[in-house]
């Protein structure tokens, strides 16, 4: 057994070690890192009647994948964009549908149908895209639905500004618009 004199000799095996551990780190990242489906994170803000609503997702892309009904399967809940549910955030009352949504911040979820998607706010934020809770549901309304001239590659949402106190929730992919009509009430 040889006796290691100083310590030279150990802060060596140390470099190796860690050497060796950013070899497979690396080699690993390049088999199994990241993937042609990666969901970067989005933002888009609207300010109106001088309030500002924001909302944080991730945007997934078509790839060549059939999206509505498959990758996006009708009657199943969906975190509206990937990896992390959708989050919106707002400093001012809000009015969708029949939903009066108290300034502050949601998770977005939809249920997608063929003929008709369901938007949900969830009182929850921060959950994984699987995760989602129905008894944490501040409530449900419908959306309109309509069919887009030309496909929309990567996952959308738009806050578009109506004028006034009144605005637009809109999300966008692959041949489907489903969007919402909401006023900022004070």
């Amino acid at each position: 057994m040889m006796k290691i004199k100083g310590r030279g000799f150990v802060f060596a095996g140390l470099a190796v070690v860690a050497v060796l551990v950013g070899v497979f780190a690396w080699t690993s990242y390049g088999q199994f890192g990241r993937s042609k489906y990666t969901s970067p994170p989005e933002n888009v803000a609207v300010t109106i009647g001088g309030d500002p609503i924001n909302i944080e997702y991730y945007a997934p892309s078509m790839h060549g994948r059939k999206i509505m009904g498959a990758l996006v399967p009708f009657g199943v809940v969906w975190c509206t964009g990937a990896n992390w549910a959708t989050k919106i955030t707002t400093q001012a009352n809000l009015e969708m549908g029949g939903l009066k949504l108290p300034a502050g911040s949601y998770s977005i979820w939809t249920l997608p149908n063929q003929n008709e998607w369901t938007l949900i706010i969830n009182k929850q934020t921060g959950q994984f895209h699987l995760n989602y809770d129905s008894s944490q549901d501040f409530g449900r309304t419908k959306m309109n639905l309509k069919t887009l001239a030309a496909p929309v590659e990567t996952f959308k949402i738009e806050l578009r500004s109506d004028g006034g106190n009144k605005g637009t929730l809109a999300l966008l992919w692959e041949a489907t618009e489903a969007s919402i009509p909401f006023t900022v009430v004070r």
